[in-house]
């Protein structure tokens, strides 16, 4: 028995907060849901606390970037979180939340291709008639095979049976006022409304600034440690914020970075508007500045302004490009060993795109659908035409049709079908050599 003993540390205990979980990569790290379970999945689990996630969403014609800050303000007022919302019209943003509907749970896988349709609506197993009727017969080697998924699902939380990680929200639902009004109420739920006339909506009406609304941040993070804190800034820099420069927006971003460093409980989402998505707007390397000034950077490029594409993958609606992605307390982040969708524990990198359907947003795989489409593919036989009239009709019964001939010629020797067949000799091959006991045949 060896008498070398492993050095270990004592258990550090960490406090898990509700609507979060331990990360897989490092026992020292809490992650939190971002309100997409694709979306965390391409994370790694989820956004780690004490980091940022900015979104760059170039297209002029999607907000698709605002949909994310609003699925992730409604994780976390559905998880008991604090949330800090800066944009111009808070408001007016808040109405047009999502909200998980009534008796659903969120351990409903919503990613299967099985059991999900064209508008994200879960298919219903109790049907009158019989389901074996219905199964499709095929071969028996690809019968135990998993069924072809693109993108994940949802799953409860690890930590306890009771929390729920990741909500089942549903777009068709709002937000009922009584949660905004209690959220409100009970402090946990702060508004800063970015005005162009110089002020903010915050309660001391100090200057529209960056560097007053990074004070007014610090005041509402360092207020209480009870719960983890969310800071949303959906549309940083737009006309809203004023003339503002590449140098102030780093900066500012940079700022945000390190306070969620000395509060190692919150985690902000910042969404960059088209006019600053463009990569050369702030000079070369743009986006890749943004992405050393937080700490993970994502664009989501639609493909409303671009309609080849939209003609090339009918099924779905942008891209999704990873920039940067968190990783604390680790040299690589946790992405590269935990996403399903990425795949690199396999195949390499895979092509992400996401969709929005009726119900919700899904982040998955990039794929081609059937080649042709079920509209192009033909079911009858073409049929012949003369003068005009196709073969079959009334008029065409009456004469009788002329069968299209063809006639080939080839160069050469014709032989009658009644000839006999002549089998051809085999050709004799000489072969002379000066050393003939060396080739024996």
């Amino acid at each position: 028995m060896s008498s070398f003993k492993r050095k270990a540390t004592g258990k550090q205990v960490l406090n898990v907060y509700p609507g979060t979980r331990i990360s897989p990569a490092s026992n020292l790290s809490l992650i939190t849901s971002t309100g997409i379970s694709s979306l965390d999945d391409i994370l790694g689990g989820g956004l780690p606390l004490s980091c940022s996630l900015v979104f760059a969403a170039p297209d002029i014609h999607s907000s698709y970037g605002d949909l994310i800050q609003k699925y992730f303000i409604a994780q976390g007022l559905a998880s008991g979180h604090r949330v800090c919302l800066v944009t111009p019209n808070p408001r007016e943003f808040l109405k047009d939340l999502m909200w998980s509907p009534k008796g659903s749970q969120s351990s409903t896988a919503v990613g299967d291709a099985s059991a999900v349709d064209s508008d994200g609506e879960e298919e219903k197993d109790g049907d009158d008639q019989d389901s074996e009727s219905k199964k499709v017969k095929i071969a028996w080697r690809y019968e135990k095979m998993k069924q072809f998924k693109t993108t994940v699902g949802t799953s409860a939380g690890a930590n306890s049976d009771r929390e729920v990680y990741c909500q089942n929200f549903d777009l068709s639902c709002t937000i009922p006022e009584e949660v905004i009004s209690d959220a409100l109420r009970t402090d946990r739920l702060h508004l800063l409304e970015v005005s162009v006339s110089g002020t903010s909506g915050c309660k001391t009406g100090s200057a529209l600034t960056p560097t007053a609304i990074v004070g007014e941040i610090i005041k509402f993070v360092s207020s209480g440690a009870s719960a983890p804190v969310r800071i949303c800034i959906p549309s940083l820099g737009c006309s809203a914020w004023g003339d503002l420069s590449a140098k102030v927006i780093f900066r500012f971003l940079h700022s945000l970075k390190a306070i969620l460093r000395d509060y190692n409980y919150s985690c902000a989402s910042t969404t960059l508007p088209p006019s600053l998505s463009a990569k050369l707007w702030g000079g070369p390397g743009w986006l890749e500045k943004v992405g050393w000034a937080s700490d993970c950077l994502l664009t989501l490029s639609a493909f409303t302004a671009n309609p080849g594409m939209s003609s090339i993958f009918p099924s779905h609606h942008g891209l999704l490009q990873t920039h940067t992605l968190p990783a604390p307390f680790t040299f690589s982040p946790p992405s590269d060993r935990f996403s399903t969708l990425r795949g690199l524990t396999s195949s390499g990198e895979n092509n992400l795109a996401f969709k929005c359907t009726r119900r919700r947003l899904i982040f998955e795989t990039l794929h081609l659908d059937v080649e042709g489409g079920t509209g192009e593919r033909r079911t009858t036989a073409s049929k012949l035409m003369d003068d005009g009239v196709p073969v079959g009709t009334q008029k065409d019964t009456e004469t009788k049709p002329k069968i299209a001939s063809v006639e080939v010629q080839m160069e050469g020797v014709f032989e009658e079908k009644k000839s006999p067949v002549v089998k051809k000799k085999k050709r004799a091959v000489a072969f002379q050599s000066d050393r003939p006991e060396l080739y024996e045949f």
